[in-house]
C-alpha cells in the first residue's frame, strides 16, 4: 500500500478498525442470541411454520414468550441497521472533505503532486467500500436473525421499518446516501460540526419520505371472496386497510358505508342481498412485494448518491483548482 491509497487509510484507519470492531462485536451478540433463540424454539417444540401471518396459530404460552423476549433485541439491531447510514454521514461524511478544507490540510496533500481528482477518489473510494462491505454484513446479521420468526403473529413483519429499513439492498444503498450526503455537506458548508447537523436533517428527512410515500409505488393487490364467505386471511401481507364489499358491476363500497353491523340492524347476509352485494374484497401488498419495494427503494438511493458524487466532483474542481 503506497501513494494516494496509504495517506487515505492513514487517515481514515481510526474509523475503519473502531467500524470493524463494533461490527465483529455486533455479530459474535447476534451468534449467541440467535443460537439461544433458536434453541428455544427447538426444545418448546413452536411450530414456526403454522405461526405465520395475522391468521397464524401461535397462541401457546411459549409462543408468545419467544417473541416477548426476541422482539425488543430484534428491534434494537434493527435500529441500528437504520441508523447506520446516520452514523455514516455524521462521523464519516461530513468530516472525509469538511475536516480537510476547515484546516486546510488538503493543501498540504496537493503540494505532495498529486491532483485533486486523484486525492479526492482515493479517499471517497476506501470510504464508499467500508461502507458497503459494513453496511451489507449488518443487514444479512438482520435478515439471519429475524428469519426464524419472521412474519410471526404479534412479531416483526417483512413491511415493518425495523425489517424493511434494515435489510436488502436498500439498506447498503441508504448507507452510500448517507456517506455521499455527508461528504457533500463538508466540501459545501466546509465547517464540520455544521455539516453533521445538515446530514443529519437530510438522510432523515429522505428516509421519512420514502417510508411515507411506501405504499404509493406500486398498487395493492385486489382479493375478492365470492357471496359472503370471509374475506382471504392476510397472512403475512401488508393490509392497505382498504376492505369492503363488491356489487354485480364490480364497484367497490366500503364497509362502513355499506352494511354497518350492531344492535339492531341487519345480519351481513341479509344486509349484502338487500343491497345486491356479490362479495367482498380487500387490498393488501403480498410479502412477494418485498423486492419490488426494496429495488426500487435501493434505486432511489443508489441515484441519489450517484447525484451528489457527480455534484462533489464538480465543486471540488471549480473551487480549489
Amino acid at each position: 500500500m503506497k501513494g494516494t491509497l496509504w495517506l487515505a487509510w492513514r487517515q481514515q484507519r481510526a474509523l475503519i478498525l473502531t467500524g470493524a470492531a463494533v461490527l465483529l462485536a455486533v455479530t459474535a451478540w447476534v451468534v449467541v442470541m440467535r443460537a439461544d433463540m433458536t434453541g428455544f424454539i427447538s426444545s418448546h417444540h413452536i411450530p414456526t411454520s403454522t405461526c405465520k401471518g395475522w391468521d397464524g396459530d401461535c397462541q401457546s404460552e411459549a409462543a408468545r414468550t419467544l417473541l416477548d423476549d426476541y422482539n425488543g433485541p430484534l428491534r434494537a439491531l434493527g435500529g441500528l441497521s437504520t441508523a447506520l447510514p446516520v452514523l455514516i454521514g455524521i462521523f464519516w461524511g461530513a468530516p472525509l472533505l469538511g475536516r480537510e478544507l476547515e484546516s486546510g490540510t488538503w493543501k498540504l496533500a496537493l503540494t505532495q503532486g498529486v491532483g485533486i481528482g486523484r486525492w479526492f477518489t482515493t479517499r471517497y473510494a476506501l470510504a464508499a467500500a467500508c461502507t458497503v462491505l459494513g453496511s451489507a454484513v449488518l443487514a444479512a446479521l438482520v435478515a439471519w436473525w429475524w428469519s426464524p420468526v419472521s412474519n410471526m403473529l404479534d412479531g416483526l413483519y417483512w413491511h415493518d421499518g425495523y425489517v424493511f429499513n434494515a435489510t436488502g439492498p436498500a439498506a447498503v444503498a441508504c448507507a452510500l446516501f448517507g456517506l455521499a450526503a455527508g461528504t457533500a455537506a463538508g466540501l459545501l458548508i466546509r465547517r464540520t460540526l455544521p455539516a453533521m447537523a445538515a446530514v443529519l436533517g437530510a438522510v432523515v428527512a429522505v428516509r421519512f419520505a420514502l417510508n411515507s410515500f411506501r405504499s404509493d409505488w406500486i398498487p395493492p393487490q385486489l382479493w375478492i371472496s365470492k357471496g359472503d364467505a370471509p374475506r382471504r386471511e392476510i397472512g403475512s401481507g401488508w393490509s392497505t386497510g382498504e376492505f369492503g364489499f363488491v356489487d354485480a358491476a364490480g364497484r367497490r363500497h366500503a364497509v362502513a358505508d355499506a352494511c354497518p353491523w350492531g344492535e339492531g340492524l341487519p345480519d351481513l347476509k341479509t344486509c349484502m342481498a338487500q343491497k345486491g352485494f356479490t362479495g367482498r374484497y380487500r387490498t393488501v401488498y403480498p410479502s412477494s412485494d418485498f423486492w419490488t419495494f426494496q429495488w426500487i427503494e435501493t434505486g432511489i438511493f443508489l441515484g441519489l448518491a450517484a447525484v451528489l458524487t457527480v455534484l462533489i466532483a464538480y465543486v471540488l474542481r471549480r473551487r480549489l483548482l
